[in-house]
């Protein structure tokens, strides 16, 4: 059963908001903003490699949880707690012990390879299969191809 009724428009207001300005996301913005503060804060007393493997994820009750890129990592972080503990107290963190986790660091992103110029020989029978085709467009592009090859 459908109602006889005229779609009205749901939405209200002058358009559209800068995302901030919504309610869900500044708070998700603003949490994201203070873990990031919280993260640079705790890493930069540990020691220089264990600091780029380890990663501060979030407060859980008084734990702090932390992500480590493999066990061993996660194993030296732990010995560590004392000091990350004392730093957290310094900044106003109540907390009364950490948790590691280990999560590998997501692949690195993979440049895509440059495209190999075309030989001169590969422009010619471009050009010679450009001739055969029926369809003026496609022909075209097959020209256009052809002109990208290298000149001999």
């Amino acid at each position: 059963m459908q109602r006889n009724e005229p779609n009205a428009s749901r939405r209200t207001g002058d358009g559209l908001k800068p995302i901030t300005e919504c309610g869900p996301f500044a708070a998700l913005a603003r949490k994201a903003g203070e873990l990031d503060a919280l993260d640079r804060a705790l890493r930069q007393t540990l020691p220089s490699p264990l600091r780029e493997q380890v990663r501060f994820a979030q407060r859980r009750d008084d734990r702090l949880v932390f992500l480590a890129t493999s066990p061993a990592w996660a194993s030296r972080l732990r010995l560590q707690q004392t000091q990350i503990l004392a730093t957290a107290h310094a900044i106003g963190v109540h907390a009364g012990s950490i948790v590691v986790k280990v999560a590998p660091l997501p692949p690195a992103a993979i440049e895509p390879e440059q495209s190999k110029p075309l030989s001169a020989a590969a422009g010619l029978h471009l050009k010679a299969a450009a001739a055969s085709i029926p369809d003026p467009e496609l022909r075209a592009l097959f020209l256009e191809l052809a002109s990208v090859a290298e000149t001999a």
